[in-house]
């Protein structure tokens, strides 16, 4: 696991108020069964138009387990903050929830039906980690967002991608 320390805060946000850029999509999720979905559904749309599709399959895969994890573990009942953002060659996906624990992620035995969502994680994802943030914490991964065997664009955040 990468570990990122270098904290953010979004001092603004309301549930249902989203930001967006041209690289960067934040939506606030209630903190509910539906959140998945909703998320899912997000990122399908901003990986779309940010001309990035190739990476939907493993993006929403990513996507559904952290805001999965949130819905099931998190202690909270705040609504919970998916940051999707495109720099140079890398997607990060990143939610936040306002419980300051850190996640427990555990080797579940082979009879467990549950407990696997952070052994998919670290093979999905390039990188991923933990950072903590002013109001609970943040529990992101990476994506390298080239097709396979492209070089690097420099200085252009997935341009002509």
């Amino acid at each position: 696991m990468t570990a990122d320390r270098s904290g953010s805060s979004h001092a603004g946000e309301r549930p249902g108020i989203a930001e967006e850029s041209s690289r960067v999509r934040q939506l606030v999720l209630p903190a509910a069964s539906q959140a998945a979905g909703l998320a899912r559904q997000a990122t399908r749309e901003v990986l779309a138009a940010w001309h990035v599709a190739h990476l939907e399959e493993t993006a929403v895969l990513l996507v559904s387990e952290l805001v999965a994890n949130v819905v099931r573990h998190a202690r909270t009942t705040s609504a919970t903050m998916l940051r999707l953002e495109a720099a140079g060659t890398c997607l990060r996906i990143e939610v936040q929830d306002t419980d300051p624990r850190l996640p427990q992620p555990r080797t579940p035995t082979g009879l467990d039906q549950s407990g696997f969502g952070f052994i998919l994680v670290d093979a999905l994802a390039d990188k991923w980690g933990v950072r903590q943030t002013p109001r609970g914490k943040a529990v992101w991964a990476e994506l390298d967002a080239r097709r396979c065997g492209e070089p690097e664009i420099v200085g252009s955040p997935l341009a002509g991608l």
